[in-house]
């Protein structure tokens, strides 16, 4: 048996091993922080103030388990309500739900289409004799177990979990690979449970194969099916689109083995293989495939295990878990390296100041929105192609990275990806070019591991390059990009004449875009896509990007047709379309011949996607003037944006629920607080911005308003309360607002940013005046240059709102 340099469990009680797990996760992770440090400056361990557990209630869809900053593994729980076709949440984990049946490889952050993506390979400790097929326990009533969350730690690269029937888990993970260590009661029989075949959505294939001479486990799951579940056009994402790989070799032998295959046991066997498919309930209950080991543990109560994974072939499996771990590491020094991974990640914004609530929600935010993109690419540089092949990195390219939630992540994740870490950015724009290359120069709005899934609507990878190119990010082949990006909105696909999977997840890229081209905006009754109106708010979106980008790229020709397209918007709003109350002018679907998608209500959804008329209004970021000119004013206008914000009493109404209001659950209208800058009312930004930070957002496990969406979610706040916020796709410049904490350095390759507001607390949340290195500034946004040179912004901070600043027509964002 290997030497254990810190042995979690080792012939104690459950009591007493459970305290040896706290003091050693107690050692792993920094030491308290002192009021006198909260106050003064920034944390020197930031993962002290990230709770992973934030986000796991009320509809985040985030998991708590181990994982490094865009990795590969990320080991955490698979849930379980009592069907073994779904789970507790999307993505595996409900904080509420306190029965698991197992420890899953690969999760995606805060995704919806319940039950998410990935989830592959649950592993389960099991206290008990392997007496029938896992497959056939349909109700997850005899293979799986009840936990307390008293016994569950989770920190940044580390999670354990104390299970009822008296095993305990403690996993810590590297970027592709991972070690455990799992105890069992020393008096009852040991099992470990490969449950390959069970990925959250299901599978069309896996297999396992068991080498007891080596002590090792290996296998496979061909999987996929993103939203396949979904109502709204789910059934054409029931496909696969990877296989994972896994190899896993333990530090002892095995007592026991066996194998099954939906309802089959086969005690004594060494491979089997099965998919479930990816039906659900009945359809797919008791189907599937796996294979268990069993340990002896009268003497020795403590298995370790090591794991790699791959995304291309086993061989690349075993090779990530040698490069990235060392062979006798313990799951201290493998958690310890992730601590401090995080860390070094986590400082790149450094807050000092602010209360450890709100420290810990600004830090939990940090560390979700840098969990994504996620690699899929070996330490050789080899990673799955979107045409179903290997490939290699591109030169000069570091790594190849997926998991794009497009439609969210254009809004504020990619910006903030951007900001932090332009050379992730580079390499992940990178990778979506290579995707595109593979997939016929199509390039996808969903894209997970390497499928294309089509989910949502618009084109959101031409908002996504152009924002990295704007804001400084050159390490990719931005020419190529663009010219593909470019012909992707010019130039019509066969897809775009396709119902195949709509409304939800339309294939088409460009739906119908002789169409829209023709007529300008995207017709309600032929655009084969979730929503006209909406349809044609995104494209005009990512056109104003693309011809920003043109126009840095010296294209004046597409720079001035793009821009032109970005104007769009206009053909879909309705002057005359009412609310009934008095109110006109909204954004409305409209038909081939053009006449108006009737009947009109604001609060319907009819020809939008996943919002309403009276949220989608609002979603013209890339030119508020002249949705303000169409409303017949700014002031007009900033009295529409107090209506959408507010009760008719004046109460706010911030918290979702109201199809006519604000909802910070979904991204359509995240950006909306920030509209006041542009309107000339940048005091109201301000005043609504902190009414959200705190009382939609917070701490413990519903402390996020909704999906986080791939980090999008989280880096609204992220950007918020540093008093910033991107002001529009395709652009570098940031709008202002009240920073929540004191003083805040952006560490960014080049220069840094720093932020200082000595006043900032709860009272005082109104700018009163802004100095840029020193010198008195009167906007309410910075351009390109701030980012590209960096500098300091001095905030004045006030108890009352002061309506003279950054209010001059001439100086108001444009």
């Amino acid at each position: 048996m290997a030497l254990r340099s810190a042995p979690l469990v080792r012939r104690f009680g459950r009591r007493t091993a459970a305290l040896a797990l706290t003091t050693a996760l107690a050692a792993a992770l920094p030491g308290p922080v002192s009021s006198a440090a909260e106050s003064a400056d920034a944390p020197a361990h930031p993962t002290a103030y990230v709770d992973p557990l934030i986000g796991t209630a009320n509809g985040g869809n985030t998991y708590p388990g181990a994982t490094l900053p865009y990795g590969m593994i990320a080991w955490s729980p698979t849930s379980t309500r009592g069907d073994q076709t779904s789970t507790g949440a999307a993505n595996g984990y409900e904080y509420n739900a306190t029965r698991l049946r197992g420890l899953s490889l690969t999760h995606v952050n805060g995704a919806g289409c319940n039950p998410g993506a990935a989830g592959d390979v649950p592993i389960m400790p099991f206290v008990g004799n392997v007496t029938s097929s896992p497959s056939a326990d349909t109700k997850d009533a005899v293979y799986a177990a009840n936990f307390s969350h008293a016994d569950e730690r989770a920190v940044p690269g580390r999670y354990s979990v104390g299970l009822d029937s008296g095993a305990r888990a403690d996993l810590a993970v590297s970027r592709r690979a991972g070690v455990a260590d799992f105890s069992f009661p020393a008096d009852k029989p040991a099992n470990l449970l490969f449950r390959v075949s069970n990925s959250l959505n299901g599978s069309e294939d896996a297999r396992i194969d068991i080498d007891r001479a080596n002590r090792k486990v290996t296998g496979s799951v061909l999987t996929g099916a993103f939203c396949g579940r979904r109502a709204n056009g789910g059934v054409n994402n029931r496909k696969s689109y990877y296989r994972l790989y896994f190899s896993a070799s333990f530090d002892r032998a095995f007592s026991t083995t066996g194998t099954w295959k939906d309802g089959t046991l086969a005690p004594g066997a060494t491979t089997g293989s099965g998919g479930e498919g990816y039906a659900t309930g009945a359809d797919r209950a008791g189907r599937g495939s796996g294979g268990w080991v069993g340990f002896d543990t009268s003497a020795d109560n403590d298995v370790r295990m090591r794991l790699g994974i791959s995304y291309v072939s086993l061989a690349g499996a075993e090779a990530n878990l040698r490069q990235e771990i060392a062979p006798r590491a313990s799951v201290d020094e493998v958690a310890a390296a992730a601590t401090r991974t995080w860390d070094r990640e986590l400082r790149s914004v450094r807050v000092g100041g602010g209360s450890t609530d709100q420290r810990t929600a600004f830090y939990t935010a940090l560390y979700h929105s840098l969990l994504q993109p996620n690699l899929v690419s070996d330490t050789d540089g080899r990673y799955p192609g979107m045409d179903g092949e290997a490939h290699r990195v591109e030169r000069g390219q570091r790594a190849q990275y997926s998991n794009f939630s497009g439609w969210d992540q254009y809004r504020a994740q990619v910006q903030l990806l951007a900001l932090l870490k332009p050379r992730i950015a580079g390499d992940f724009a990178q990778s979506l070019h290579n995707f595109a290359r593979q997939n016929g120069d199509v390039w996808d709005r969903w894209v997970h591991i390497s499928g294309a899934t089509h989910v949502m609507t618009g084109d959101p990878s031409a908002a996504t390059l152009a924002t990295f190119y704007a804001m400084g990010v050159r390490n990719f082949d931005y020419r190529g990009a663009f010219d593909s990006l470019a012909r992707q909105a010019t130039v019509p696909h066969p897809d775009g004449l396709s119902d195949a999977g709509c409304p939800g997840q339309c294939t088409g890229q460009r739906p119908n875009l002789a169409q829209y081209l023709t007529s300008h905006y995207a017709a309600q009754d032929v655009c084969h896509c979730w929503g006209g109106a909406a349809e044609t708010l995104e494209d005009s979106v990512a056109d104003a990007a693309l011809g920003r980008w043109a126009q840095l790229l010296g294209l004046d020709e597409q720079a001035a047709a793009f821009a032109e397209r970005g104007g769009w918007w206009r053909n879909v709003f309705n002057p005359q379309a009412t609310d009934g109350a008095g109110t006109t002018g909204y954004i409305q679907a409209r038909n081939l011949d053009g006449s108006w998608v009737t009947p009109f209500s604001p609060g319907s959804d009819r020809g939008f996607a996943q919002g309403t008329s009276a949220t989608y209004t609002w979603m013209v970021p890339q030119d508020v003037q002249g949705l303000a000119e169409a409303m017949g004013g700014r002031e007009v206008a900033a009295r529409r944006l107090d209506g959408f914000f507010h009760k008719a009493d004046g109460s706010w109404s911030v918290k979702g629920g109201d199809p006519l209001r604000y909802d910070p659950t979904n991204e359509p209208g995240i950006h909306a607080p920030w509209l006041y800058n542009a309107l000339g009312q940048p005091w109201k930004t301000q005043a609504t911005v902190r009414q959200i930070l705190d009382t939609v957002y917070g701490t413990g496990p519903a402390g996020l308003p909704g999906n986080d969406d791939l980090g999008t979610m989280s880096a609204w706040y992220v950007f918020s309360a540093l008093g910033l916020y991107p002001q529009t796709p395709g652009s570098a410049s940031m709008l202002l607002g009240a920073p929540l904490f004191p003083h805040a350095l952006v560490d960014r390759p080049g220069r840094d940013i720093v932020i200082d507001a000595p006043a900032a607390d709860t009272a005082h949340r109104y700018v009163g005046g802004v100095r840029l290195n020193g010198r008195a500034y009167d906007r309410s946004w910075a351009d390109a240059r701030f980012l590209r040179n960096g500098g300091t912004l001095t905030f004045r901070l006030g108890e009352q709102p002061d309506t003279d600043w950054a209010t001059s027509p001439d100086g108001l964002p444009r």
